[in-house]
């Protein structure tokens, strides 16, 4: 048996949908684990419903993820050997296409389209139909006050070769239609599904070729997938109701078809169907809101999908993806989309990060809060946003809440009333000594070091560490929650520490 070869075929509509990502990702997943090649082509046949910069905006999404292509359409090309075929796209000047397979883009395959459904045409195998949309609507609205399935009546299919050709001459419009065979029962094995069978009796003779010469989605993608050599199409379940008419286009033509897997729908928590409804669901929507590329391939990869039985891993690396991944292990069943879940994974994949990426990555999200907008550069620089991000990792779910709750770190001062600074029944002279104590401490701290600074405060506080520990928090952070004493101290620097246990002793001298 020769490699796989897999397909990721998207529309260029405005972004990549978060059900697209995954069925990029099982392409991606199983090329990786049997050795085969990932194909990136675009299915522009709808010129209705693209969108400007779409195309670019699917490529990037897919490289931000970590999903680079074999072969197909990219932005920048990774050659691997002389003999490879690199063109730039006549459509998309932007764009590069990568592959003997090409083209990879269906609105510059049009000719190729046409001359297949022609074919069809003169083998009896499809017909044309001149019906107008007129028509079509009185015909589907009578089929459906009668209770029947709505498809079309072969009225065009009736017609003589004399009327055909002088409609042809006349120039009247029309588009071409499948002809599904009669009392046919389809049978096919579907890797997430198991035997499927169709009867032809109840298949809609569809639309092949449009009455703009474009093709629709199952003419086009039947002959992509032949000239592609592609072995395995992966898709989602809505593509399932198509399958005869896709089994019935590879036996017309002799072809050789690929095996289907057909994956489960997307379900919002109350088991719609994942729509923008009801939420985000555009890959760039989780990028603006800090999720981390590594958290989201992780949470995609399990909608759907688990490591087998007896396992309770739930944190894998691509790496470790690709070495598990496997159909047997795809569910039928639809996946709900659970944001804590996602929240979860994402703050395991940020305590994980080292602080150096973990800075990297949460720098474009400070640079977007205007209170660090409003900061001296000392807190703007790369040492302080570190021991911040240090202080902030264990409880960060994604990057968008860096800073959010410890607003203080970034300001000169804090503002606040003295019955905060109060520990329980302590009087005002007992809180100002217990500062008063903290200061002559931290004066001596010649290692300003987060784990002396720990041990040394500890120390101090003995058993009454509520006593002791609560007005020096109150009195760095101004504020009724926040991190540690120690941990605050050891971010703010001893000036500024001193200086705001300094200002909590006069508020309560007053």
């Amino acid at each position: 048996m020769s490699k796989p070869r897999v397909r990721f075929a998207p529309s260029p509509t405005g972004y990549v949908h978060i059900g697209s990502l995954r069925t990029a990702l099982y392409d991606f997943l199983f090329a990786k684990s049997t050795g085969g090649t990932f194909i990136l082509k675009i299915e522009d046949t709808d010129q209705k419903r693209y969108v400007e910069g779409a195309v670019e905006n699917l490529i990037q999404s897919l490289e931000w993820a970590g999903l680079t292509p074999d072969e197909g359409i990219v932005q920048t090309a990774t050659v691997k050997n002389d003999k490879t075929t690199v063109v730039q796209s006549k459509t998309y000047p932007k764009i590069l296409e990568v592959g003997e397979y090409g083209p990879y883009i269906q609105s510059e395959k049009l000719e190729i389209y046409k001359k297949y459904a022609e074919k069809l045409v003169g083998e009896g195998k499809a017909y044309y139909c001149f019906c107008t949309s007129e028509r079509l609507e009185e015909l589907r609205n009578r089929q459906i006050a009668e209770k029947k399935a709505p498809m079309y009546d072969r009225h065009c299919f009736n017609l003589s070769k004399e009327e055909v050709a002088e409609n042809l001459k006349n120039n009247l419009p029309y588009v071409i239609r499948l002809k599904m065979p009669e009392d046919t029962i389809l049978e096919a094995t579907d890797m997430v599904r198991g035997k499927v069978k169709f009867n032809t009796n109840l298949v809609d003779d569809q639309v092949l070729l449009k009455s703009d010469g474009f093709p629709t989605y199952h003419l086009a993608n039947v002959i992509d997938d032949h000239d592609m050599q592609i072995t395995h199409v992966i898709r989602g379940e809505e593509w399932l109701p198509s399958l005869p008419k896709h089994l019935v286009l590879y036996r017309y033509f002799g072809w050789e078809a690929p095996e289907f897997a057909h994956l489960s729908l997307l379900l919002n928590p109350d088991k719609s169907k994942l729509s923008k409804r009801q939420g985000d669901v555009a890959v760039e929507d989780y990028i603006k809101k800090g999720y981390l590329k590594e958290a989201l391939i992780n949470f995609v990869a399990m909608l759907g999908w688990n490591p087998g039985e007896g396992s309770t891993q739930e944190i894998f690396t691509i790496s470790e993806l690709i070495e598990k991944f496997d159909f047997a292990h795809v569910h039928k069943a639809g996946a709900v989309f659970d944001l804590k879940k996602l929240d979860w994974i994402n703050s395991q994949w940020i305590k994980k990060m080292p602080i150096n990426k973990l800075y990297e990555e949460a720098l474009p999200f400070f640079k977007e809060k205007d209170f660090f907008l409003k900061a001296s550069e000392e807190k703007k620089s790369e040492n302080f946003l570190k021991k911040v991000l240090a202080v902030e990792q264990d409880r960060l779910s994604k990057l968008t809440e860096v800073g959010e709750n410890n607003k203080f770190f970034f300001s000169e001062d804090a503002n606040y009333e003295k019955e905060l600074l109060r520990w329980k029944e302590l009087t005002d002279e007992e809180i100002v000594a217990n500062l008063e104590k903290a200061k002559n401490i931290l004066s001596s701290v010649a290692d300003w070091d987060r784990e002396v600074l720990t041990k040394t405060l500890m120390k101090a506080a003995g058993e009454n560490r509520g006593e002791f520990l609560w007005p020096l928090r109150a009195a760095l952070t101004g504020e009724q929650k926040s991190p540690s004493p120690f941990d605050v101290a050891w971010v703010l620097g001893k000036a500024e520490s001193l200086k705001r246990i300094e200002k909590a002793m006069d508020l309560m001298r007053k």
